[in-house]
């Protein structure tokens, strides 16, 4: 079943050398996420709206897994699709190629741009400015992890005018071979606002929040844990009723940044601080 996924603008984009593909969108729609992104690492990634064909992830998906380009992808699901006149479709493949459609019975202003590694499109946008700065944003940003650059590619593009109708929701969806929780998760960054006056800007907000919970510092910047470092640390930990860093910084959710007990992630040191006071 299709449903009508309007004013939405999207990228799908790649990273070949981390091996991270992604999407992020946004959308006068409710729960956009939920609907619009599709990714797999070392396959690829779809993004479908507009009068969005759900089905066009998993087969697009599935479809890139057999070793079809992003093109050949989009061929092949618009001509069996009747109602691809009314579809919007951006696909990144395995190597970095890229394919974006846009139906000619999209609402205006409609249409899409690629590049190397990403796809950008939307429909009932201000104008065109909206879709170029998604592209110029991708393009100038190489220096960015991907999922920042998906999200500085979605306030550049609401910053150029953005969304005919206004803002509602907006997702970020960025996956690599076991690159998530714990390393036994595919799902680097899932984040969904599906209901909000600014979906963007909370978007990054939680992004925040997740690079403090779920990412970690590099292991030259971790400070040893000897002398006063040492005694205050336990000291705090004492204060609010632990006896070792890993039982607090379980319950903390900061697992992710606690490696042995010889050595401290500042962010740690700096969430454990505030939390004891």
């Amino acid at each position: 079943m299709a449903d009508r996924v309007v004013a939405t603008y999207s990228i799908v984009g790649c990273d070949l050398e981390a091996r991270q593909w992604g999407v992020a969108v946004q959308s006068k729609f409710l729960a956009v996420g939920s609907v619009v992104p599709w990714a797999e690492p070392e396959v690829g990634a779809v993004a479908t709206q507009a009068y969005a064909n759900p089905s066009y992830g998993p087969s697009g998906l599935a479809l890139l897994r057999e070793g079809l380009s992003a093109s050949e992808v989009v061929e092949r699901l618009t001509s069996e699709d009747e109602g691809r006149d009314e579809r919007q479709l951006g696909v990144v493949d395995a190597r970095g190629g890229s394919a974006t459609f846009t139906g000619p019975g999209c609402n205006e202003w409609a249409g899409g741009r690629t590049g190397a590694g990403y796809a950008a499109q939307g429909n009932i946008l201000v104008g065109e400015e909206t879709v170029a700065a998604l592209a110029r944003t991708f393009e100038e940003s190489s220096h960015l992890s991907l999922v920042q650059r998906l999200l500085e590619c979605l306030a550049a593009a609401q910053a150029a005018g953005g969304d005919r109708r206004g803002q509602q929701s907006a997702s970020v969806l960025v996956v690599r071979r076991n690159g998530g929780y714990a390393g036994l998760s595919d799902i680097m960054v899932d984040l969904r606002v599906d209901d909000h006056e600014r979906p963007i800007q909370e978007l990054r907000r939680i992004y925040g929040l997740h690079q403090r919970l779920f990412e970690v510092s590099p292991r030259e910047d971790w400070l040893p844990l000897e002398g006063e470092l040492r005694a205050e640390v336990d000291e705090r930990l004492g204060r609010l009723g632990y006896d070792s860093l890993d039982a607090w910084a379980g319950v903390e959710n900061l697992e992710e940044r606690v490696d042995g007990d010889d050595a401290i992630d500042p962010v740690v040191l700096d969430a454990l601080r505030e939390a004891a006071g």
